[in-house]
């Protein structure tokens, strides 16, 4: 699998120029905050250390791969779609994500065998993955390799990438980051599914991605 991605995704994403949502929101959310750890794997995409350890990461890079991962998404159809949260602060926002695209969702602990093994009750049939945290979700990342579907994932400083298509750096622990992210996928999603202009607000708010 290439870390990478789609090089064709990122050719789609040279002439925009504008940020998804305003500097000042993504900020507000701590989407560019890490950790105190740092992955080799992650470097490239980590602006700078900060004198306490944390480490943040750099907006422009978060931005464009927020827009890859929509444009990647928007070429499947809803139900085709699998996201997945094992880590419980991204289950609001995963959930609601699911309700305005109608993408599946999985939260909670993933045994391995949903993707491989038709006898299970929880079986799902999926042709892509979203991942909120390779680390706690690397069942689902494993049994999406073994059925060959490509897997997105929202990485933080600590996580590895070396079995992921693409690679979305961000804080991905935070509720508020999380809301953003999923809000930004969301509305992204529709516009590349053409159900939504593309400076056509949704109907859908921000505040509905983000549980206080």
């Amino acid at each position: 699998m290439s870390q990478c991605g789609d090089k064709n995704l990122a050719g789609e994403i040279m002439a925009e120029k504008q940020m998804l949502v305003a500097q000042d929101t993504y900020l507000k959310a701590g989407i560019h905050i890490g950790t105190k750890f740092r992955t080799k794997y992650m470097e490239s995409f980590i602006y700078k250390t900060r004198t306490d350890g944390l480490s943040v990461l750099n907006l422009q890079k978060i931005d464009e791969r927020l827009r890859m991962a929509s444009l990647l998404l928007s070429k499947y159809a809803p139900e085709d779609i699998l996201i997945v949260s094992r880590r419980e602060n991204g289950w609001f926002s995963v959930k609601a994500f699911t309700k305005h695209t109608g993408a599946q969702a999985f939260t909670g602990r993933f045994p391995p065998g949903i993707l491989t093994n038709p006898a299970l009750e929880t079986y799902r049939e999926a042709k892509i993955m979203l991942v909120t945290d390779a680390i706690p979700d690397k069942n689902a990342i494993k049994d999406a390799m073994a059925i060959g579907i490509p897997v997105i994932a929202l990485c933080d400083t600590n996580n590895t990438a070396n079995e992921l298509d693409l690679v979305v750096p961000c804080n991905n622990k935070g509720k508020k980051s999380l809301g953003l992210i999923f809000y930004v996928l969301a509305r992204e999603y529709l516009r590349g599914r053409n159900l939504l202009g593309k400076d056509e607000e949704p109907k859908f708010l921000l505040d509905e991605f983000s549980e206080e």
